[in-house]
């Protein structure tokens, strides 16, 4: 698959600002795997209170981030996406290794564990420049709007 930019993005996902939260899809594997990125700008509405004087992107953040990458993995095959909804359903495993602070490009890649009509579960890592900052298994479902 080529890159997805902005726009396709919006044309897939239900999210919009502040809370969308990928930038740009730059691999999909159809039910295996989905690499996008979120590029982190001190603009981001969540830095004047999380923290004054440092920055540090919310770990719970960073997690949205990586189930909205996989929804859109879940979303890509679906010919009436437009009436469907990924709901984050679960969390397994989630561990935070460093901050993620404005300037950073975090990488989002998520492999399918299982996949079933309804439902998926995944490994997600999100990494800034080779570096783990987090990772998490995540479940969701498919749902009618």
């Amino acid at each position: 698959m080529s890159a997805e930019d902005g726009r396709g993005i919006l044309e897939r996902m239900p999210h919009r600002y502040p809370f969308l939260l990928i930038d740009r899809v730059v691999e999909i594997v159809p039910r295996k795997r989905i690499v996008a990125f979120k590029n982190v700008t001190f603009n981001e509405p969540f830095f004047p209170g999380h923290f004054p004087g440092a920055p540090v992107m919310p770990g719970v953040l960073i997690i949205e981030a990586m189930a909205q990458a996989g929804a859109y993995l879940i979303l890509d095959e679906i010919p009436d996406r437009a009436s469907k909804l990924v709901y984050f359903t679960g969390i397994d495993d989630a561990r935070f290794r460093r901050t993620v602070v404005p300037g950073d490009r975090l990488r989002l890649t998520l492999d399918v564990l299982q996949i079933r009509s309804r439902a998926c579960r995944m490994k997600g890592v999100a990494d800034v420049d080779g570096e783990t900052v987090a990772e998490a298994v995540i479940m969701s479902a498919l749902a009618e709007r």
